[in-house]
């Protein structure tokens, strides 16, 4: 089959799920990933046959475009903050807002040799983010998922950067072995009753453990976090969060109550309260 044909089959058994635009970004992204072949390829070659093993790969992934499952679980890798990641169900996709809080901290503590601490690192998008954009800093990753451990080691490799890891259960954490110039989470902060405005693409796979909260504590792990924070912590040392766009004054409120200073409360390129900074007294 032509891979123009294709196309034009592949985007209309998608429309009932997806805009024109999106399934059009979804069969760029699968070209490049299965075929090696950019949108300016393709457009230079309109009469490209596909071989069965190809047509066989967009096949098997079309099918899982029709269950929802996010396009970079079936490439199995994503890109953050200009790097390359590897990304499967037992971590977060990395979201556009996260970098957004990863160049805050950059911004601030370019010229710094510090000690950095990823609380909930995930695919470890913000501490090997970090330690690449950071060459003097020492950065450590804590999550609770063994799997994710293990993925985030991976792409630790991937980027060439040295990261400590740590897995552990920070609910359950006493005190934790050393101290940081700064601490930073995007820990989970959607209620549970929230979950009915999610898209099935996220609430059917993407991990419920990295993503809810109860709704009668929704600031579970920013308060837990802050608490450790104020032992592990160097002298004015700094805690980045990225949170709730509904909870920003809750998390200021928190903070405040446990002894921190200097707070600010910013705002993501739409205009929405997702990240926070405060300062240890």
């Amino acid at each position: 089959m032509l891979l123009k044909t294709y196309k034009t089959y592949f985007i209309n058994q998608l429309l009932s799920l997806y805009p024109q635009e999106e399934i059009t970004s979804f069969f760029g992204i699968l070209c490049a990933h299965y075929l090696k072949t950019d949108r300016m390829e393709m457009a230079l070659a309109p009469k490209k046959v596909l071989q069965p093993k190809e047509e066989q790969q967009l096949e098997n992934a079309l099918e899982k475009l029709k269950k929802q499952i996010p396009i970079q679980y079936i490439t199995g890798e994503t890109e953050f903050y200009g790097l390359p990641f590897l990304v499967n169900p037992a971590v977060l996709i990395p979201r556009p807002e996260t970098e957004e809080l990863v160049d805050w901290i950059w911004k601030k503590h370019q010229s710094e040799n510090i000690h950095i601490l990823d609380i909930g690192t995930g695919s470890g998008c913000i501490a090997i983010s970090l330690a690449k954009n950071l060459p003097g800093a020492f950065v450590t990753a804590l999550d609770v998922s063994k799997e994710a451990i293990a993925t985030a080691k991976t792409n630790a490799k991937l980027n060439d950067v040295e990261i400590a890891f740590l897995q552990e259960d920070i609910l359950n954490i006493k005190i934790l072995e050393g101290k940081w110039d700064v601490i930073v989470s995007n820990p989970p902060y959607i209620k549970d009753g929230e979950k009915k405005q999610m898209s099935n693409n996220v609430l059917e796979h993407e991990p419920h453990l990295a993503l809810f909260v109860p709704d009668v504590n929704p600031l579970l792990f920013y308060k837990k976090i802050a608490q450790l924070a104020k032992n592990h912590l160097k002298d004015s040392g700094v805690l980045y969060f990225e949170i709730n766009e509904a909870l920003g004054k809750e998390v200021i409120s928190m903070l405040e109550k446990e002894g921190f200073q200097n707070m600010e409360l910013r705002k993501d390129l739409y205009g929405k309260d997702r990240m926070v900074f405060a300062k240890l007294k």
